[in-house]
């Protein structure tokens, strides 16, 4: 028989260990250009450490908080993320050529990080009031995707924000798959919709900046070298400091690449940097603990005692796990850049904490093995 308990110990422990690991690998990967910048080599992960605390604090402050009361607000959770993605592009902060940041006294934060748990915890709402409906093509496919339009838009267009977008278009699919919607409406539109978001990119390439900078990241991953000076820098880079890791890593600490030669390495390009000082036992391992993660996290789903609980841990686990596998096929040179980082690992105080706070308050009422 199930026992109910506070949480499921494994996957804290996993995301303990996950988080952990990421403090670590800040520290190491950030030092260099912490130094170059602010004369401090822990100017990095000490703030990173200061949001892993919080985070944690709010694990457990969260934890106290049933579930099934955030079905109370799945109407202000899509409202508010569309107002406050579309405050970004007017008041927001810039950096590398996008608004993506909004600065409240002296706190900075990315509101596309919030958007993506308030639209989850919309979603697994509208779908669980919406059952019974969900196997018409018009209710249970077109209609639920159509809420989703104005923020692509705002994402795509304002906040050339291409990679959560990728990201919140496949967490909804997989949560409409999970609720009930027919798998061929995802084939057969999915297939019409590729063609046709080709063909739009390479339109908007001939007309505005955005579309010629998404044509040539395409180009670029199809094969970095040819502009190894160029947009396949970065890339090229990430695959020297993996190649040079082998079997077990140069060790922790004695990355190459970290000195300048990746931009940022304690962003989206961390993984490299651990491929490159703990090898490739050290990548399996992180690997390992992702997909630990998710199984589960699905399992979780498969126990929840209703819907809307069930589809909230498929959207979260979906979350992590999506952003850990776009991640890594990123800086394997697997998929083209997309901007993405990876879960409790890149440097980031908006991610982490946000992370961190939806893992525990979403599992803690569910009942576990």
């Amino acid at each position: 028989m199930s026992k109910e308990k506070p949480f499921d110990f494994i996957l804290f422990i996993t995301v303990i260990i996950l988080l952990a690991m990421g403090i670590v690998m800040v520290l190491s990967a950030s030092s260099p250009s912490a130094l170059a910048e602010s004369g401090n080599s822990y100017a990095y992960v000490s703030r990173q450490a200061v949001f892993a605390v919080i985070g944690i604090a709010l694990m457990l402050i969260i934890s106290r908080i049933d579930y099934r009361q955030y079905d109370k607000f799945w109407k202000i959770a899509y409202f508010g993320s569309l107002i406050i993605l579309a405050i970004v592009p007017i008041l927001g902060s810039s950096a590398k050529g996008a608004t993506r940041w909004l600065e409240i006294g002296p706190i900075r934060f990315q509101p596309s990080e919030v958007a993506k748990i308030a639209l989850i915890i919309f979603y697994a709402s509208w779908l669980t009031k919406n059952k019974d409906k969900l196997s018409s093509l018009t209710n249970g496919f077109l209609k639920p995707f159509m809420f989703l339009i104005p923020i692509a838009i705002i994402l795509i267009f304002f906040q050339k924000h291409l990679s959560v977008t990728i990201i919140i278009f496949a967490i909804v699919s997989i949560m409409m798959l999970m609720a009930g919607t027919k798998l061929r409406y995802f084939v057969t539109l999915g297939s019409i919709g590729a063609v046709g978001a080709g063909g739009l990119l390479f339109a908007l390439a001939k007309f505005t900046e955005n579309g010629v900078y998404r044509i040539s990241r395409i180009i670029t991953f199809l094969n970095p070298w040819n502009d190894i000076q160029g947009d396949g820098w970065q890339i090229v880079q990430s695959l020297y400091a993996i190649g040079s890791g082998g079997l077990f890593g140069v060790g922790l600490g004695k990355s190459k690449q970290k000195f300048l030669y990746i931009p940022e390495p304690h962003n989206d390009f961390i993984f490299s940097v651990l491929a490159e000082e703990l090898g490739f036992i050290g990548c399996a391992i992180v690997m390992i603990l992702f997909a630990i993660f998710i199984w589960r996290g699905l399992l979780i789903a498969m126990r929840a005692p209703d819907m809307f609980g069930s589809l909230i841990a498929v959207g979260i686990t979906s979350l992590i796990g999506l952003q850990a596998i776009m991640n890594i096929a990123v800086v394997t040179s697997s998929m083209p850049n997309t901007g993405i980082s990876l879960p409790f690992f890149s440097y980031g105080g908006t991610s982490l904490v946000i992370l961190l706070s939806s893992v525990r308050s979403t599992f803690k009422y569910f009942k576990i093995m």
